[in-house]
């Protein structure tokens, strides 16, 4: 009897034992590491300190995650999210399908994870979530948070109106909301007038053409602009016109860049270009094309320089050393404002590691390095 009690404590102390030598390996599992690149010399003194790159993840693949170039040490910082918060086991999330900062946080919109992910903008710290359904994309002013969020199930046709969400950044708590058209994406703010493109993406046959211009004085609605369908990008430049881009519909209705006046809420001219992505700084629209055909089963890529002064093209484009040839998907772009260095993203195949690169303000390949999957969205941190 002696015997069979002290086998029986042996056997509990075992599988105790192995419990826990089990549950730190998952813990140990949980904490991925970031990977450090040595990329350039330091540059304490320069303006753009650093910047952080959200790479979305394939859909259902919960594999979003954040780097970070760090300019005064030189450092690429790869998957950065998970070392700096261990405690959520489930990573960034699925799809991050923006960022922005503003004041002392960074603020990350994670489509299909349904949320807001706050953090600290300086130590990557996770702060608070904040949970929208479907949300899109984010955008500030005086001291709100504004985030177009598609509600209703992904891909679903008769999914409901989307709307913005309106978020104090202090309390981190949502104030209001309202409805705007069916599956709201970029949205740019000017004076006291936030306009939002409506895509209708869900519903191809079906698009939504309008873009939604709310009062932010009063947080109400007060128009919708008629432009075209499957609308995407808003773009503000400083002369009070907002770029608006249709992705077309795969088919015979190409892309388009539409200028629309803020102070009349008319469009005053387009243009017949293809236009993914764009950013705009000082006089110039910076854009790249990557437009898919329905009928070829292929993507026409473009890349292209607007003055946004004189409305427009420049026959010079951004890259001019022939790199382009190597980049499969362009998929994210950002400026240096100081410098004038363009920053572009391949998102390669969708599922693996994608390529960032810096370009000169000539257009010619400075560096390049390894970024998470589908590398897409840039927050600048200046000094």
């Amino acid at each position: 009897m002696k015997k069979m009690k002290a086998n029986l404590k042996c056997s509990c102390f075992l599988l105790f034992l192995a419990c826990a030598v089990l549950s730190a390996c998952r813990k140990d599992l949980q904490v991925i590491p970031e990977e450090q690149v040595m990329l350039l010399p330091a540059q304490p003194s320069r303006q753009l300190q650093g910047f952080y790159l959200v790479n979305e993840g394939n859909m259902a693949m919960n594999k979003a995650s954040l780097d970070y170039m760090d300019f005064t040490t030189g450092v690429y910082r790869r998957d950065i999210y998970n070392q700096i918060n261990p405690a959520q086991i489930n990573g960034l999330g699925d799809v991050a399908n923006d960022v922005g900062i503003y004041g002392s946080k960074l603020y990350i919109v994670v489509n299909i994870s349904n949320k807001i992910e706050v953090m600290d903008a300086k130590s990557g710290k996770r702060i608070q979530q904040i949970n929208v359904t479907n949300p899109r994309y984010i955008t500030f002013k005086d001291g709100k948070a504004y985030v177009s969020a598609y509600l209703g199930q992904v891909g679903v046709p008769n999914a409901p109106n989307g709307v913005v969400v309106q978020i104090d950044t202090t309390s981190l708590k949502e104030e209001k909301r309202i409805e705007v058209g069916r599956q709201p994406e970029e949205m740019a703010i000017v004076g006291q007038k936030l306009y939002v493109a409506n895509s209708g993406g869900y519903s191809p046959l079906n698009y939504d053409t309008r873009v939604s211009v709310i009062d932010l004085n009063t947080f109400t609605l007060v128009k919708n602009i008629e432009v075209a369908i499957n609308l995407h990008r808003v773009k503000a430049d400083k002369y009070g016109d907002i770029y608006v881009t249709s992705r077309g519909n795969y088919l015979d209705i190409h892309s388009k860049i539409f200028v629309i006046d803020t102070k009349t809420d008319q469009i005053k001219t387009h243009f017949d270009i293809g236009a993914s992505n764009m950013v705009i700084d000082d006089d110039i629209a910076y854009f790249y094309g990557s437009e898919w055909s329905n009928h070829t089963g292929k993507f026409s890529l473009s890349y292209g320089m607007l003055n946004v002064k004189e409305e427009k093209i420049l026959d010079k484009k951004f890259i001019s050393d022939g790199t382009e040839l190597k980049i499969a998907i362009p998929y994210g772009i950002a400026v240096d404002k100081y410098t004038k260095e363009v920053f572009v993203t391949d998102g390669k195949n969708y599922v693996s590691p994608g390529v960032l690169y810096c370009f000169s303000p000539e257009g010619k390949m400075k560096w390049s390095v390894v970024t998470g999957d589908i590398p897409a969205h840039f927050a600048m941190v200046y000094k």
